[in-house]
């Protein structure tokens, strides 16, 4: 089993918001891999809008993605992609 991680900044400027974090949520589903996002020694399920939510990531925040399973590395290269482009807002 394959584990991958990357920190990243969120750096849209509402920060992960209700679109940003669906968007997540929804790319995240579309692998197998277990995908933690973790923030200030806290972490959530990529999968869970409101886990997500809940860590109250605003602009210029770094996060830390953790996948761990067959397609971990391919996941954190997807969400790292939508981060990366600021979820198409800017």
């Amino acid at each position: 089993m394959g584990e991958c991680r990357k920190e990243l900044i969120i750096g849209n400027v509402f920060g992960l918001h209700g679109r940003t974090s669906a968007l997540l949520v929804e790319t995240a589903k579309q692998f197998a891999a277990e995908i933690r996002l973790i923030h200030n020694g806290a972490e959530g399920d990529c999968k869970s809008i409101i886990d997500v939510l809940a860590l109250a990531c605003t602009k210029n925040t770094t996060v830390t993605l953790l996948a761990r399973g067959e397609d971990a590395e391919a996941a954190v290269a997807a969400l790292s992609l939508l981060i990366a482009d600021k979820f198409g807002e800017e």
